[in-house]
């Protein structure tokens, strides 16, 4: 969704701005969660240059109070230069960048931080068509829950993983390894429920394919040996067949 600022005012940019509030996570998988998904798109997008993911980076959402920011664990905007310059982004400023964030992701920890209130409110106000939910520490409730901005106001999408059109990529839960860390992780997903790999996986599957053709390679070696063998045993000179 593209913005229409006055280009006349002089608001303040990204570089006039802090990066962040300052306020640091207070749960590891705040950060590792939103890079496992940053990671895979960075994998399977890696031919685009018209996305950005943001992770714990302050989006600056009004010009009458340019200091006004919310920072959430992630975000992705689709319609906006990958990289900008050689210093990368500061932070993501709505009157400069012109596009509204498609998807926010919030990764509930111990301290809430109104993910399903205020925040929730906010990304509604601000036009974010996709909020995503992921807390980890829900047993009986679902643990990831994806809203859809309809009339101004967020309705749940049900199944999962969840299709996100806009997007043409699915998000669910499944248990992997990221880091060398085994548990429940957020992973994209194709249209047919098929999740992408993230990088590490990449590797250990083209190292998998190395070695499964380099065996192949080995056998089809030693079956072509003892063919020969067989046919010098028959009086055969396979070099004159």
């Amino acid at each position: 969704m593209l913005l229409n600022y006055n280009p006349n005012h002089c608001f303040p940019s990204a570089e006039d701005l802090p990066d962040s509030d300052d306020t640091p996570v207070d749960n590891e998988l705040q950060d590792l969660i939103p890079h496992v998904l940053k990671d895979i798109l960075a994998l399977i997008w890696s031919e685009r240059m018209d996305w950005f993911f943001g992770v714990d980076m302050g989006i600056y959402y009004n010009p009458k109070q340019p200091t006004d920011v919310i920072v959430p664990d992630g975000f992705l905007s689709i319609g906006v230069p990958r990289i900008i310059d050689s210093d990368l982004r500061l932070s993501y400023v709505l009157w400069d960048e012109q596009v509204i964030p498609t998807m926010v992701l919030e990764v509930v920890s111990q301290t809430r931080r109104a993910e399903y209130t205020n925040k929730k409110e906010d990304y509604a106000k601000m036009g974010v068509l996709y909020y995503v939910i992921y807390n980890p520490l829900r047993k009986r409730k679902p643990r990831l829950e994806v809203y859809q901005l309809n009339n101004k106001e967020y309705e749940l999408l049900p199944g999962e993983p969840v299709w996100l059109s806009q997007i043409n990529l699915g998000i669910g839960r499944e248990t992997g390894i990221y880091q060398g860390i085994e548990r429940e992780w957020l992973y994209w997903y194709d249209q047919q429920g098929k999740r992408y790999l993230t990088p590490e996986e990449k590797a250990v599957e083209a190292q998998q394919q190395a070695l499964e053709a380099k065996q192949q390679a080995l056998e089809a070696k030693e079956r072509a040996k003892l063919l020969e063998e067989r046919l010098r045993s028959l009086g055969i000179d396979p070099n004159e067949l």
